[in-house]
């Protein structure tokens, strides 16, 4: 059995510094020869993507919301046994859920992996106040193991010391490190969170550079004591990855399924590539800002990501505008997901510098999105499935997430809407509090979902492009 040394490291809020401590510690450990396994928690493609490049292994993400409890459980122990220690980056405040008991909380899920919590706390303007912030999250749920705090914006060598002094002496909880306030971050910020690795120029030396910062700042063996220090859990069951479709007759290959993978749409869980491939499908990447040609494709899957960032790039290739419009009227089916979903309207619009732009895009959808200032769409979703489709049996119940600046506009006349074949029962869709556009066999939705979660999904996938394969 496998003793998973793990810790998870949480904060107060959003913006507390724990994405920055999360990875400079991965990188850390990392350069000192440790095989790292990262972790998010929550719905996130950015942070892990960093956390997946400062751990030099791919990140898993752990959500209670999009997962059943028995899944996270075989999910992590199956990542976790191939290294020595585990880094579990929390998301929002360390008790914030989706209701008022706190329900899928990083709380919930360090006690549910039995896994140390080391709390980031933002202590600017702070000292005895600091201690009783620390006392009032150690007694707040029963079962929270707070290993340690690590502070972050500390003012100067007194006002560490004070802080250390009444966390330590007053709330009875040892100070792992503090670190000072910084002028610039080594990963900049914009709308959507962290600016995308995928965009960064400098990456591995913002890694390192956030790396050399934990490593004078924070006692990181004291953190690796502490990610030692728990009890060896019981044993998981399997992960419920699909099983094979059957080939269709005559073939020995797999359907070729082309997913998009470049600035402009990357957001996917690694699991949901995986589901796919084990359901039967060949995945070859693909990229729609590359003049490079296209293979023969029996399934296509567009994911979230920047299409705003990528407009203009994404706008003048007007051969793979033409060639997916073409793939879509052929019957291909296409499974796209918010970024992917603005990419097959008409085109989206931006106001950048006071001036009103338009990127002409795809073209497979009579409609047109509009990037906003404010959020359009925030959170955890549920959706009922009200049409027949390719992806989803009609009436099932799909649990996911959305998070987009865009909102989409109704075409006219409203009548040439296709129809939306999800309605939500939480979260705010794309129209009317509807979502999953559908013509044909190309079924588009602003929410996302993960495969473990949706387990009929990666096999219908994989079904719909055998049988496309077989009608041709």
């Amino acid at each position: 059995m496998t003793h998973f040394p793990r810790i998870v490291l949480a904060g107060l809020s959003g913006g507390s510094g724990k994405t920055f401590v999360s990875v400079g510690l991965c990188r850390a450990l990392s350069r000192r020869g440790l095989k790292v396994a990262p972790f998010k928690k929550g719905p996130d493609y950015i942070d892990a993507s960093w956390l997946s490049h400062a751990a030099l292994r791919t990140a898993c993400n752990l959500d209670p919301f999009l997962l059943p409890r028995e899944t996270i459980t075989a999910l992590f122990q199956e990542k976790a046994a191939r290294a020595d220690i585990s880094v579990i980056e929390g998301n929002r405040g360390l008790f914030d859920g989706k209701d008022r008991e706190g329900t899928c909380s990083t709380a919930e899920l360090a006690r549910q992996l039995e896994a140390p919590v080391i709390l980031v706390l933002d202590a600017t303007k702070m000292t005895r106040t600091a201690a009783a912030v620390v006392a009032g999250c150690r007694a707040f749920e029963p079962g929270l193991n707070l290993a340690g705090v690590i502070l972050n914006r500390t003012a100067g060598e007194r006002h560490r010391h004070i802080l250390k002094d009444c966390i330590e002496g007053l709330a009875g909880v040892p100070v792992l490190g503090s670190l000072p306030k910084m002028s610039d971050n080594p990963i900049p910020e914009r709308h959507m969170g962290l600016v995308s690795d995928q965009e960064h120029a400098g990456r591995e030396a913002a890694l390192d550079a956030i790396a050399e910062i934990v490593e004078r700042w924070v006692d990181v063996d004291r953190v690796v004591d502490a990610a030692r220090c728990v009890s060896e859990p019981a044993p998981a069951g399997p992960v419920p990855w699909p099983k094979p479709v059957v080939a269709t007759e005559g073939t020995q290959d797999g359907p070729v399924i082309g997913y998009v993978f470049d600035a402009a749409l990357w957001f996917y869980y690694p699991e949901n590539l995986e589901a796919l491939e084990r359901a039967g499908a060949q995945l070859v990447k693909l990229s729609l800002l590359s003049d490079e040609p296209w293979p023969e494709l029996h399934g296509l899957y567009l994911g979230g990501g920047f299409p705003e960032t990528q407009a203009a790039g994404l706008a003048a290739n007007a051969a793979v505008r033409e060639h997916v419009r073409g793939l879509a009227a052929s019957g291909l089916p296409i499974y796209a997901e918010c970024g992917g979903f603005m990419y097959l309207c008409e085109g989206l619009h931006l106001n950048q510098d006071g001036r009103d732009q338009w990127h002409a895009l795809a073209g497979v959808f009579p409609i047109s999105t509009r990037l906003c200032a404010r959020p359009q769409g925030l959170g955890y979703v549920e959706a009922q499935v009200e049409l027949e489709n390719p992806f989803h049996p009609l009436g099932a119940h799909i649990t996911g997430h959305e998070f987009h600046y865009s909102a989409c506009t109704e075409p006219s006349p409203p009548a040439d809407m296709p129809p939306l074949a999800l309605k939500m029962l939480r979260g705010r869709g794309m129209i009317n509090g509807r979502d999953g556009l559908l013509l044909d066999r190309t079924f588009a939705a602003y929410s996302h979902i993960h495969a473990l979660g949706t387990p009929h999904w990666a096999p219908a996938f994989v079904r719909a492009a055998q049988s496309f394969r077989s009608g041709r």
